[in-house]
């Protein structure tokens, strides 16, 4: 595990938070803006001067207590900013050749073309940073981080700069990375879209603090927390891609709770994916219905796990236990009253929309 205690203090805000995190997969943080990601990615990274104790898989970079303080050259962080901020006078491959010199740490050949691989950037080797696109220079930003050699790679918002379908074009590269490296990444978002396809750990920032921290779907589906009641509030499952029917379009994603329908678009049978289901596109029922009398595909048997207040009074929130997954519903207090809705209750759950995350 990494430790992360850092305090700092700044004109009208203060950053407090205590971490343990695990060394691998991306650890996302995410929250509004001014909710301090980023000053604590500065702090990881030495750029600005906290208290506390910083410690990465078995380095310390930072423990007030023993009196260490590593300087943030002395760091093995990348940093990949919203800017790509590559050196223009240098080719894709010499951006990549200055921070392997720079490192010293002995990043080889067999690393280099492994990074070169996963982001898919060898054909740009030879060009100028200047005749990229914005997804192109984010994807050599983060190679010339990686060359770097790092025990940690820092992601401040990389996607925030460049247009949606650059970002669509970007996120399957960061996905290779998260799935073949073994490195650690903490990946600064506040899209909703991002969180839920990149991170496996998920720190939800407020008003300096990390309010909750833990693997990705565990923490979606907490009722005590404000992302439960939010607009976009939903849970998300993992399955393997079981069926296609190839008449409608669509695909059966298999689940250890049962099975969901959704829009098939060349998903081959046997992938793994993760899907996001909103809790606005959840309705309740009793009694499941009859085949042929409803429109709703996707019917899966539950048991409520708990009952919330919603961001309205007129609503709530309703935690379901899907064949220990969890699922959120949100429904007016009116009917969750009228069905009796209570921890412990069976019911169907009544899914009208299904997103594919991945």
């Amino acid at each position: 595990m990494s430790t992360l205690r850092l305090a700092f203090d700044r004109a009208g805000f203060r950053l407090d938070v205590d971490l343990a995190l695990p060394d691998r997969g991306i650890t996302v943080l995410f929250g509004p803006s001014g909710c301090g990601k980023t000053t604590l990615l500065r702090c990881v990274a030495g750029l600005e001067r906290a208290r506390g104790r910083v410690e990465v898989t078995d380095e310390c970079w930072q423990d007030d207590a023993a009196g260490t303080f590593l300087p943030a050259w002395r760091r093995r962080v990348g940093y990949v900013f919203q800017e790509a901020s590559l050196f223009p006078h240098l080719t894709v491959a010499g951006n990549l050749a200055y921070a392997r010199k720079r490192a010293g740490h002995g990043a080889g050949a067999i690393a280099h073309e492994q990074v070169v691989e996963l982001l898919g950037i060898a054909h740009l080797l030879d060009r100028d940073p200047a005749g990229l696109s914005g997804g192109e220079r984010q994807r050599v930003a983060i190679a010339r981080a990686l060359a770097t050699h790092p025990k940690l790679l820092l992601l401040d918002e990389p996607l925030a700069a460049i247009d949606p379908a650059r970002r669509r074009e970007v996120l399957p590269w960061l996905e290779n990375l998260r799935d073949a490296l073994g490195l650690p990444m903490l990946y600064v978002t506040h899209s909703a879209d991002e969180m839920a396809r990149l991170a496996d750990t998920l720190v939800l920032m407020e008003a300096g603090r990390a309010v909750a921290s833990g693997p990705l779907t565990e923490v979606l589906a907490r009722l005590d927390l404000p992302v439960a009641r939010d607009e976009e509030a939903g849970a998300l499952l993992e399955g393997t891609v079981a069926e296609q029917d190839e008449r409608w379009h669509l695909a059966r994603v298999d689940f250890g709770g049962g099975s969901l329908w959704l829009s098939n678009d060349g998903l081959p049978t046997g992938r793994r994916v993760r899907v996001r289901v909103l809790a606005r596109d959840v309705s309740m029922a009793l009694e499941r219905p009859a085949p042929g009398t409803a429109s709703i595909q996707n019917v899966l048997r539950c048991t409520v796990a708990g009952v919330a207040p919603g961001s309205h009074p007129s609503q709530v929130v309703v935690r379901l236990d899907c064949g220990g997954h969890a699922l959120l519903a949100r429904v007016t207090a009116r009917a969750a009253d009228q069905l009796a809705l209570a921890p412990g209750r069976e019911a169907w759950a009544q899914v009208k929309s299904v997103g594919l995350v991945r």
